[in-house]
């Protein structure tokens, strides 16, 4: 039996093929509706009362469960045979569980994680044994909890307007890996294309003082810069110049260039891979590589139809980026969830824009006990993600009001600025900032003629639309983001019971191109915005208003799209 997504599951750090082993597949499985299991001593349990399969959520029909109710408790069991004796660590890692996370390895407890999006690591070397091992799994989600974020999973038993089916517990790869005593735990680089430099950290887990580090980068094969360094302990830093003599790679939309890193440390041998490449804002422009470039954005929830958060094959990822730019888009947001690392991956490889983004939907914004839930795991995916050339900015909140604590967009802006100190922050997308780089609104007016007199005579005027303008004013000369628009409903099926979008559906075919042009063109126009994104790159569930179909049919002409797109912008030039 094959197993589900084979592939390498963190590919912005790599070893090698025979230091991991992938516990994809066949799992016993339980749903613990009285939340009882621990008392119970179910990880000491002989064996569960059903199956699933791993890493695809109960709710989806590729688990092969298909509950669709709530699940206050989930559990899992399995067993695993270490491939051969293994000297050094033995990490057992997820990535992802919704939401709070209890393991066990032979009985034993392992570690607990609370965090629904990002991945996590037990070190099991003293728990494992030869032979056959038991590994048991505990998932608690609390979907209703105004301290746990479910950006858009339904709170309701049923979907309803633009919430969808939960996911509860395992939905992303469980893997072993095999690592030396001492081994690079986390690598951080910032490229510096106008200096022609790349700076580097790596943070290490054992005994490395006095130890040495030794970084390549190389191009197609072909070595480029090196360097060596001793290292401080738990970390070195190190930095990359490239020769004035040779070429250096630049990453652009039309061209992603891709360097592969590849860091030794003693006995351990780490790849990642990099981009030399540029973000700035100037002005009114969000410049790449010194240039203006129009963000233009679709908005992607990362749902399917089969696997709900999990895409059934690594292609189904690199597929939806083929489809939005196909149809004009160089880029997305990362709507209102932590898409899976393949998603980074392939946008790095294809050209194109990310803003990555947090869903924060379902938490209570004003409570200090669900700030420290987004801060820590909004610190995660950045760690996950940073080096990604793709990743052009930070939004950690969505559409919140005037009546949320302030102080805490003021800390989560200052948290991330830490962290990154280059790319641009949004500190919520919509509606009431607080503390921005970019000022950013959404606008779903249909109507073409209302909707460009407000980012053309209305802007020139000095009254530009902001989302609420009780509480806030937009501070003249800030990029302006119109980040979310469009929603357009429309139909393929005749069937539209139940289902939404923005505004009257078109009455054909032709008025759809005519409001989709008219929209897009007003925004491309105006000389005061510097990017949009359209709502959304596929219908999701009853939400019918995407540019393909749930399943990722066209519904649409993708080249007469994209030629609306691709008209130059204000902006660019």
């Amino acid at each position: 039996m094959s197993i589900p997504r084979p592939e390498y599951p963190r590919p912005l750090l790599r070893r090698g093929e025979k230091s991991w082993l992938n516990l994809n597949g066949t799992w016993e499985f339980e749903i613990d509706g009285g939340k009882s299991g621990i008392e119970r001593r179910l990880f000491e349990a002989p064996s569960l009362s059903g199956k699933i399969t791993v890493p695809f959520c109960p709710e989806s029909p590729l688990s092969g469960v298909e509950h669709f109710d709530f699940m206050p408790q989930v559990w899992y069991r399995r067993t695993f045979t270490l491939p051969e004796k293994k000297n050094g660590r033995i990490l057992l890692h997820f990535g992802a569980v919704d939401y709070q996370t209890e393991t066990w390895v032979n009985g034993v407890h392992a570690g607990h994680h609370c965090g629904g999006y990002t991945p996590f690591t037990f070190d099991i070397t003293a728990l494992v044994k030869e032979g056959e091992n038991v590994l048991s799994v505990t998932a608690i989600d609390d979907t209703k909890s105004p301290l746990q974020p479910t950006g858009k999973q339904s709170q309701q038993y049923d979907r309803y307007s633009c919430l969808y089916t939960r996911t509860t517990g395992i939905w992303q790869t469980v893997w072993l890996e095999f690592v030396p005593e001492t081994y690079i735990d986390f690598v951080k680089v910032t490229p510096d294309p106008d200096n022609r430099t790349l700076y580097g950290e790596i943070r290490i887990k054992g005994n490395a003082v006095g130890k040495t580090l030794t970084a390549v980068a190389s191009f197609e094969g072909k070595e480029a810069v090196r360097t060596t360094v001793r290292t401080g302990g738990n970390h070195a830093l190190f930095t990359l110049v490239f020769p004035e003599d040779a070429e250096m790679k630049i990453w652009d939309l039309e061209t992603p260039n891709l360097y592969q890193l590849t860091l030794t440390l003693g006995e351990d041998t780490v790849e990642t891979h990099f981009g030399m490449r540029k973000v700035a804002l100037n002005g009114r422009a969000f410049e790449l590589n010194g240039r203006p470039v129009f963000m233009r954005l679709v908005l992607d929830q990362g749902f399917y139809p089969d696997g709900i958060y999990t895409a059934k094959t690594e292609d189904e990822i690199r597929n939806d980026i083929v489809l939005s730019k196909k149809a004009g888009f160089n880029g997305a947001r990362l709507h209102m969830k932590i898409f899976e690392p393949a998603a980074i991956y392939w946008a790095d490889k294809l050209g194109y824009l990310l803003w990555g983004e947090f869903p924060n939907w379902g938490m209570s914004d004003s409570d200090p006990a669900a700030f420290q839930s987004i801060q820590t795991e909004f610190l995660a995916e950045m760690e996950r993600d940073y080096n990604s050339p793709a990743i052009i900015g930070w939004c950690p909140y969505n559409e919140t009001g005037a009546g949320r604590n302030a102080d805490t967009f003021r800390a989560m802006y200052h948290d991330i600025r830490a962290f990154d100190a280059v790319r641009p922050i949004i500190d919520t997308s919509g509606y009431v900032h607080t503390l921005t780089d970019i000022y950013d609104v959404h606008d779903y007016d249909q109507n073409v003629d209302s909707f460009r007199r407000r980012y053309h005579e209305e802007f020139a005027a000095g009254k530009p639309f902001v989302n609420h303008p009780r509480f806030e004013h937009y501070d003249d000369g800030m990029p302006y983001f119109v980040s979310e628009f469009g929603g357009i409903h429309w139909v393929i099926d005749n069937d539209r019971s139940g289902s939404w979008g923005y505004g009257k559906s078109p009455e054909d075919m032709e008025e759809f191109y005519t409001r989709f042009e008219g929209l897009v063109s007003a925004l491309l126009e105006s000389p005061y915005v510097c990017g949009f994104c359209y709502t959304q790159l596929t219908d999701v569930f009853q939400e019918k208003n995407g540019i393909y179909a749930f399943d990722r049919r066209e519904k649409f002409d993708s080249e007469r799209l994209s030629a609306i797109m691709k008209k130059k912008a204000a902006i660019e030039k």
